[in-house]
């Protein structure tokens, strides 16, 4: 089946189109930074967003909608996350 949206041009509110899995890293940035983390075991997620912030967001599960370069290992507790984009 064709992509019925595949001329459409995306904007922030749109879904994301590509995904991929995350292994924290408290050396290594993203290949691509995220738009989104999707995190399938409940837990705290420290990052780096994309302005520089480093932070760490507890009882996390499911989407967190914030802007991240990296997903540092150490205070990362949750657990399946994927970086969408």
């Amino acid at each position: 089946m064709s992509d019925a949206f595949a001329l459409h041009q995306s904007g922030l509110t749109s879904p994301a189109s590509r995904a991929a899995a995350v292994t924290p890293s408290d050396a290594a940035d993203l290949t691509v930074h995220a738009r989104a983390l999707w995190v399938g075991g409940a837990g705290s997620v420290a990052v780096i967003t994309t302005g520089g912030d480093t932070v760490t967001f507890t009882g996390v599960s499911g989407l967190l909608p914030v802007r991240v370069r990296r997903v540092l290992a150490t205070g990362t507790t949750a657990t399946g996350i994927v970086a969408v984009w």
